[in-house]
């Protein structure tokens, strides 16, 4: 029997974890990957987004080899208008020279939760803090309730839409531990399993904790990530999925 002619090998949930596994790891460290932000720069001023458009592409026209510069847009924490800037991503930076992994729980198929998914009203919104607010919030779209039972309660989450994606922010108490289980200190994500196409359609949904993973300002302070709203703040320790990016030679995203 020739190689072309062989059975494909047979995919187990521990080695589909581990295909993960090796994608975060290509996906962080790209050139466009969460390591390589080195800035996040807002323009001041009234700037509309033709002008926004110019300061990009003169931006992007002086960067050198290896740099690359992309739009980036927000709504103003307080007015609600929309503000623009820049971003700069180096796919030599020092994050990428410097990171070693992503420490991760060993896989266990008891952190797949089956879950139920309930549409809601177009616009309904949960306010979600972020990082870089200083303790202010943004409202973002939550299309429908995730909703679970384990160890005896019932849990009513809340995940928003993420340019297509149920992305689901959520706390637990492995978040800042100093220990082996500790995990990411904001929070972390995970992006919902779901069978209906569209959010307006209710259904099963699947909640892989085993694929919960850091958020991308765990690996550049340039990102201003969403930290868990009360609902999403689990009581009991999630011990699966990512836990912490580790770097050598004593490096700090917020040093650098």
């Amino acid at each position: 029997m020739n190689a072309a002619s062989q059975p494909a090998a047979v995919q187990t949930p521990e080695s589909a974890h581990d295909a993960w596994r090796a994608g975060r790891h290509a996906s962080v460290t790209a050139p466009t990957g969460n390591l390589s932000l080195v800035e996040t720069r807002w323009f001041a001023g009234d700037v509309d987004a033709e002008e926004a458009d110019r300061r990009v592409a003169v931006e992007r026209e002086a960067a050198p080899e290896g740099v690359a510069v992309t739009p980036v847009e927000r709504r103003n924490i307080t007015s609600g208008r929309a503000e623009y800037g820049l971003r700069v991503w180096d796919a030599n930076a020092p994050a990428i020279g410097a990171f070693a992994e992503i420490e991760t729980f060993p896989f266990d198929p008891n952190w797949i939760i089956e879950a139920e998914f309930t549409p809601v009203s177009a616009d309904r919104t949960v306010p979600f803090e972020h990082i870089r607010d200083a303790g202010g919030s943004r409202d973002l779209v939550v299309p429908g309730d995730i909703t679970f039972e384990r160890d005896g309660q019932r849990f009513t989450l809340a995940a928003f839409d993420d340019a297509g994606q149920l992305l689901l922010v959520f706390g637990d108490p492995t978040n800042g531990r100093d220990d082996a289980t500790g995990t990411y200190g904001s929070g972390r994500f995970l992006f919902v399993e779901r069978e209906a196409a569209q959010f307006g359609e209710a259904g099963r949904v699947r909640l892989d904790f085993n694929r919960a993973f850091v958020p991308p300002c765990g690996f550049s302070a340039q990102y201003n990530c969403p930290m868990p709203p009360a609902q999403n703040r689990l009581p009991w320790p999630v011990h699966a999925g990512e836990r912490l990016p580790r770097f050598t030679g004593g490096f700090d995203i917020y040093t650098v």
